[in-house]
């Protein structure tokens, strides 16, 4: 069965790493967000600490839970009833954990974030 909101997600756990012709199926419906989050994985840039998954940008870092995210993009630009609309942070997300690509850390975020 296909994913409504990630059509590519069976294709990317599958092959267990990114291929040009899922790279393609990420970047045709996300354009750019999907360029970005492709970047921010091959560039292990998503973290999983024992509270949050964060995605770290070039400015700031961003908290991804449960498909939302704490970016403005998400907050202003996409449309929250439509799941298939997804902020780059949270595609990264998604796209680090279907390859295994997400950097651990076994320590709440909440106390690294006291030291940044």
């Amino acid at each position: 069965m296909t994913d409504p909101v990630d059509p590519w997600r069976a294709d990317l756990e599958e092959a267990g790493q990114l291929t040009g012709p899922v790279a393609e199926r990420i970047i045709g419906p996300h354009g750019d967000r999907g360029v970005r989050a492709i970047e921010a994985v091959t560039e292990g840039r998503v973290k999983q600490y024992r509270d949050f998954t964060v995605v770290v940008g070039h400015d700031e870092e961003y908290v991804v839970e449960d498909g939302g995210c704490t970016c403005k993009d998400s907050e202003y630009n996409l449309d929250p009833e439509d799941p298939t609309e997804r902020c780059w942070h949270a595609l990264a997300v998604t796209i680090a954990e279907a390859t295994g690509n997400v950097d651990e850390h076994d320590m709440w975020y909440s106390e690294v974030r006291s030291f940044l």
